[in-house]
């Protein structure tokens, strides 16, 4: 079985993560600094076409996509579907979307709990964030 990527998308970076072959755990994978929508796409894609030609490959790609607490969109909602479009004209492999209201409030949850240094958790925050959409995307997967 192949991988799935997650992603969670920033206007100044977008967090990485990456599922094990038997998609049951996700772990972080990177933070990419961007500086605006069009690199985003290209960047992700490099990382796509390389984790493509990884043992086991990728499946599917998983995008977080931001709303309000109730539900509504956002500005960021909006940004986040014109990735999705943009990311999905260039390629073949089937993009889902993930509700991802407070996975970066849980990401710096947990983050605190090991790493007492502010910027340190910065650094990992998207990432981790990234690894939060992708598991809750993966259990609800599994669970039917």
């Amino acid at each position: 079985m192949a991988r799935v990527l997650g992603i969670d998308i920033g206007t100044r970076r977008v967090g990485l993560a990456i599922s094990d072959a038997s998609r049951t755990l996700a772990r972080p994978l990177a933070t990419i600094r961007v500086t605006n929508a069009q690199e985003a796409v290209d960047r992700v894609m490099r990382e796509i076409a390389r984790l493509g030609e990884q043992d086991g490959g990728l499946a599917q790609i998983v995008v977080g996509i931001p709303r309000r607490l109730d539900g509504t969109e956002t500005d960021e909602t909006r940004r986040a579907e014109a990735f999705v479009a943009a990311l999905g004209g260039r390629t073949t492999l089937p993009i889902a979307r993930e509700d991802e209201r407070l996975t970066s409030r849980e990401a710096e949850s947990r983050l605190a709990e090991r790493e007492r240094d502010w910027r340190a958790r910065k650094l990992k925050l998207d990432a981790a964030a990234a690894a939060i959409i992708l598991q809750d995307f993966l259990d609800r997967e599994r669970s039917g």
